[in-house]
């Protein structure tokens, strides 16, 4: 079976056979990752992406995720998947700081 994220940069669309096949293919960490898309989790500031996920926020930049799963196991998380289908999908939310700007700000939006 192809990478399904290949075929979905090719043009394929995100449906439900996709889903299914990402689901097939990366098992729980791509349904997870469909469930982070879908509930737009998925932030692009100027430096990297950063992913909303269950207990903080993780920098994902290319193949590296700051989450426990990956540091520990390695390999794709569902952080990194979801990143890959953001941006092929255009699914994500585009901030216009860097990130450390964003942290800076604090609750309310005020820089402190």
């Amino acid at each position: 079976m192809s990478d399904p994220l290949s075929d979905l940069a090719a043009g394929s669309p995100l449906n439900e056979w996709m889903r299914k096949r990402i689901g097939a293919y990366y098992k729980s960490r791509g349904k997870k990752a469909l469930d982070i898309v879908d509930q737009g989790r998925v932030k692009r500031y100027r430096d990297f992406f950063v992913v909303v996920g269950d207990t903080g926020e993780y920098v994902v930049e290319d193949e590296f995720c700051s989450c426990d799963d990956f540091l520990h196991r390695g390999g794709r998380c569902a952080h990194i998947l979801a990143v890959k289908m953001a941006r092929i999908t255009g699914r994500f939310e585009l901030i216009d700081l860097w990130y450390h700007e964003d942290l800076a700000a604090g609750p309310g939006g005020t820089a402190l």
